[in-house]
């Protein structure tokens, strides 16, 4: 009986350590969106800044002015973002966003398009506050 107890806890035991455990691998493909989401976002308030900084320059020296190109590629990327998050909203569920709730195969493609689409928008925000603050110098 001694023995049986004995083998009965050691597979018990082989069982529990051989058994594998469900690793998360990384984020999710959504938890990549959305971070991506969260590091531009808050450049969004820096983008309207600049916007006020541009405009007196940019009514001074006319609609083809660097300056005047520079407060639009602003505002378009704000507009951007804005967008995004309204299509993204549209598009999924607060469970699915925040909850990790499984997606229906034509979620995961449209999770693929608004992947690019943050992307992009990312690019819109880096790029125009970067040409922005070249433009406005040091002193910015």
């Amino acid at each position: 009986m001694k023995n049986f107890i004995l083998l009965s806890i050691s597979c018990f035991l082989i069982f529990i350590s051989c058994k594998e455990e469900k690793k998360k691998e990384g984020p999710t493909q959504m938890e990549q969106v959305m971070a991506i989401h969260d590091e531009v976002m808050p450049k969004t308030g820096e983008l309207g800044k600049l916007v006020s900084q541009l405009k007196p320059i940019a009514d001074s020296l006319g609609t083809e002015s660097q300056e005047a190109k520079a407060m639009k590629d602003l505002q378009e990327a704000h507009k951007a973002m804005m967008d995004w998050m309204q299509n993204f909203g549209d598009r999924f569920e607060p469970e699915e966003i925040l909850e990790g709730e499984a997606l229906s195969e034509e979620k995961k493609k449209w999770l693929d398009e608004e992947e690019m689409a943050i992307k992009e928008v990312k690019e819109k925000i880096n790029s125009s506050i970067s040409n922005a603050e070249a433009l406005l110098g040091p002193s910015n």
